[in-house]
């Protein structure tokens, strides 16, 4: 009997409420943005990003531009973390919130048609945004590679 009420508190305990913002309903003009300086003003306002202590990971040459795995690490206290990129039509990729109590460490795979740039934004929780940029070669090939 005690096992099973320990066990049923623990299991209470782990329950976390979750909720995230819809990026795409509430700024739509973000996702149609033509290049990663507009993306970032839909989705943010008028910023200006600071550096900060962000690891942004993927591969300087990617033999498959499908599906170029990045990753997004930081220490920093955030509310959100976005990633852009400069190769394909649309700008914006991938908007997170980050749910109270949790570190931003983040993993996908992108497309991009061709070389160019990732820009990732973490707005902190302190107000202010942060950012890093990272370049990478797509092999010929593109999204077809």
């Amino acid at each position: 009997m005690k096992r099973s009420i320990l066990s049923l508190v623990a299991v209470a305990a782990m329950t976390v409420s979750l909720s995230a913002t819809d990026f795409r309903a509430d700024k739509p003009d973000a996702w149609t943005a033509k290049d990663v300086p507009s993306a970032i003003k839909a989705l943010y306002g008028e910023i200006t990003p600071a550096d900060g202590d962000i690891k942004l990971k993927a591969p300087k040459v990617a033999s498959n531009g499908g599906a170029i795995p990045v990753s997004v690490k930081t220490d920093i206290p955030a509310k959100s973390v976005a990633i852009f990129q400069d190769a394909n039509p649309e700008a914006a990729v991938a908007v997170f919130t980050v749910p109270e109590g949790a570190k931003a460490d983040f993993a996908l795979k992108i497309k991009m048609k061709k070389s160019g740039s990732i820009t990732t934004i973490v707005e902190g929780k302190d107000g202010k945004f942060y950012s890093k940029k990272l370049s990478l070669e797509v092999a010929l090939g593109g999204c077809e590679g």
